[in-house]
């Protein structure tokens, strides 16, 4: 099947010698939800900014539905939507006008059933009669997320979508684009908040300093860099473990009230009573255990360093 997007050794050096992006090559395929995580100005608008026409690559290719960015800019720009970090509206305008001049401009036939159905997704239409200075900052997100949709776009753009917004709006806005998922619509989001990624990717994509680190499946990438830590609470505390424990790599926490063990179960499915079996050896009593598993933030920090995305 042919990708809905396909990014071809993509770079970007601004005039000053800032280097972007370098040498990003991906193809995100109709209808899956891509997340993209990294630093601010690791790059992820950049990439974004360049698909959707707004910046001029240095160097690369990028096409959507078979379509050339640049030699096809009306075609690629009528599939695409794009919620952009800034709230950038016209204050004096309603919102229902607003989004209604949104669809025109993309060459649509007015739909005020499709803009209706927009609007209420969006907790909207009883505000569809107010103007955009009458608005919380919430509410003018989510006027950016309905002109975005306005036109019906094939690929709908994300960026930063919930930052600075309430838990409602977060909520109207998954829930929403879980339903133009199951329609077919291609998404990319980029966020602040990993657990959003982690609960409604397909897939992740890490980008840092302008080069993309990985993208995998979600599931595989959690299964291929996820670990989890089984912590053993003991009966009585220790000042420090047995010697003949070292090959464990052990961490005694809790004031020497529990054992910490970091293991992966796929390169060792046994782990555990191994484990019982040596600490019972060196009469060592085990009162409980828990396990955790390592998240997507784990896996974040342990290919970019401790910095938030």
């Amino acid at each position: 099947m042919t990708p809905i997007i396909s990014i071809k050794n993509l770079g970007k050096t601004y005039s000053k010698g800032f280097t972007a992006l370098q040498d990003i090559t991906l193809d995100i395929e109709e209808g899956e939800i891509l997340a993209l995580l990294g630093p601010n100005g690791a790059g992820k608008t950049t990439m974004i900014s360049i698909i959707c026409g707004i910046v001029n690559a240095t160097s690369g290719s990028v096409s959507v539905g078979g379509h050339d960015v640049v030699k096809d800019f009306r075609k690629t720009r009528s599939m695409i939507g794009l919620v952009p970090q800034e709230l950038t509206t016209d204050q004096f305008e309603t919102v229902l006008n607003t989004v209604r001049f949104s669809r025109g401009l993309h060459g649509c036939k007015a739909n005020p059933a499709y803009i209706e159905r927009i609007l209420r997704a969006l907790s909207l239409w009883e505000k569809r009669n107010s103007t955009l200075r009458e608005l919380s900052g919430g509410m003018k997100r989510r006027v950016l997320i309905a002109k975005a949709l306005s036109h019906e776009p094939k690929v709908l753009f994300l960026d930063e979508p919930t930052a600075g917004v309430d838990v409602a709006l977060r909520r109207d806005m998954w829930s929403l684009v879980k339903e133009l998922r199951a329609t077919g619509v291609t998404i990319i989001l980029t966020t602040h908040y990993i657990e959003e990624a982690e609960e409604i990717a397909d897939r992740i994509g890490i980008i840092n300093k302008g080069s993309l680190l990985l993208v995998e499946e979600k599931a595989a990438l959690m299964r291929k860099l996820g670990g989890k830590q089984m912590l053993l609470d003991l009966a009585e505390p220790m000042k420090s473990l047995p010697g003949r424990l070292d090959d464990w790599k052990l961490t005694l926490t809790q004031e020497g009230r529990q054992i910490v063990y970091d293991y992966t179960p796929q390169a060792d499915p046994g782990a555990l009573m191994k484990l019982l079996t040596a600490l019972e050896t060196s009469g060592i009593a085990v009162t409980d255990i828990s396990t955790r598993q390592t998240s997507l933030e784990d896996i974040f920090v342990s290919l970019i360093g401790d910095k938030t995305p």
